[in-house]
């Protein structure tokens, strides 16, 4: 926005980049409209099911119905709640997972805020995310949603651990936290992609893998799905909700999803390049399309994941997280630090 003010002017500048933020927030939530019902169909498929095909052609104004009805459905406060926090906690959930795309670069030149240290900044704010399932927990007055708010408390943290480090691994790498310098690293092609580059393969392949699971524990999708695990908490955090607050709840969860989608391909997959090569300059809306493109190949395998991997216990999960991937991570990030101080030429050109 601040570039917008220095070349329009304060007045028209500010207005611009208001124009530019709620742009990207209606793009978000009609992508998520979609993405949802992708997600339902996917898993349909999977159970030789049709899933939703009444409202709209091939059911694609299922989300917009859906929408409509949590809209206007009156919202019910449990007498024991806290009301204040209780209203308060979907809130922070939908906020928090909205300005978390501030700095996400959707194509070169193409980001609201391109922040020297974005990827902290995402980091920070995916912290926080925790915040709102635990008051949420805590509010509804209950022991279901108690439980699933403390689940939920540790899960997160457990998870937040493992893609801290692996993200040390990109860092080490590309030799910046600004996200756009991240995916121009990557610019020349799959084969330098972060995922695929030669010889770090071997470490970065890996890192993505451990990185797309942590990620499905940190957004509570299945088979990570404890904190809201139905067969023993009807519906864990979120039980005593319904119509808004649920439905922010639920926007939150899927923006997250989506991020995390959007940061696998930043970090590890050369977000908005093509595989064999950088867009042209002038081209940024096929840049754009590409990681789109990109976002949904890697939504279709968190579908996936939820219709074919049946749910974890919850030792199995901690224990995947502390014994597994956070020894694993660390490993990772000593061998990428030793790859660029001593096996590359380092970051300042000279010879290792």
């Amino acid at each position: 926005m601040s570039d917008l003010i220095t070349q329009y002017g304060p007045l028209w500048g500010f207005f611009l980049g208001v124009g530019q933020i709620f742009a990207i927030l209606v793009m978000l939530l009609l992508t998520l409209a979609f993405i949802l019902l992708f997600d339902r169909k996917v898993w349909a498929a999977v159970m030789l099911r049709k899933g939703p095909n009444v409202v709209g052609p091939f059911g694609l104004l299922q989300s917009f119905s859906d929408f409509l009805k949590f809209v206007l459905k009156e919202i019910v406060i449990p007498a024991g709640a806290n009301k204040t926090v209780f209203i308060l906690a979907p809130l922070i959930t939908f906020v928090l997972a909205c300005i978390a795309w501030a700095v996400v670069p959707f194509a070169e030149g193409w980001v609201i805020a391109d922040l020297n240290v974005g990827i902290l900044y995402i980091f920070a704010i995916s912290s926080l995310g925790v915040y709102g399932i635990i008051m949420g927990g805590w509010a509804s007055n209950s022991k279901y949603p108690f439980l699933g708010g403390l689940r939920s408390a540790a899960q997160m943290v457990s998870y937040e651990v493992s893609i801290g480090f692996v993200i040390i691994t990109v860092l080490l790498l590309a030799g910046s936290m600004n996200l756009t310098t991240i995916v121009n690293a990557q610019q020349d092609g799959i084969w330098r992609w972060h995922a695929f580059a030669w010889p770090t393969i071997f470490v970065m392949l890996p890192m993505l893998v451990i990185f797309f699971i942590s990620a499905l524990a940190e957004t509570n999708r299945p088979p990570f799905d404890l904190p809201e695990a139905e067969s023993e908490l009807v519906a864990g955090y979120q039980v005593e909700y319904s119509a808004t607050p649920y439905l922010l709840f639920m926007i939150g969860e899927y923006l997250n999803i989506v991020l995390m989608c959007a940061m696998m391909a930043i970090l590890f997959l050369g977000g908005w390049h093509l595989p064999w090569g950088p867009v042209p300059a002038g081209y940024e809306f096929l840049g754009f399309v590409v990681f789109y493109v990109k976002i949904w190949i890697l939504f279709f395998m968190f579908a996936m994941v939820k219709a074919l991997v049946p749910r974890y216990r919850y030792d199995q999960l901690m224990r995947l997280g502390w014994k597994i991937f956070l020894p694993t991570s660390l490993v990772a990030v000593a061998l990428i630090a030793g790859w660029v101080a001593y096996g590359r030429p380092n970051l300042l050109g000279g010879a290792a």
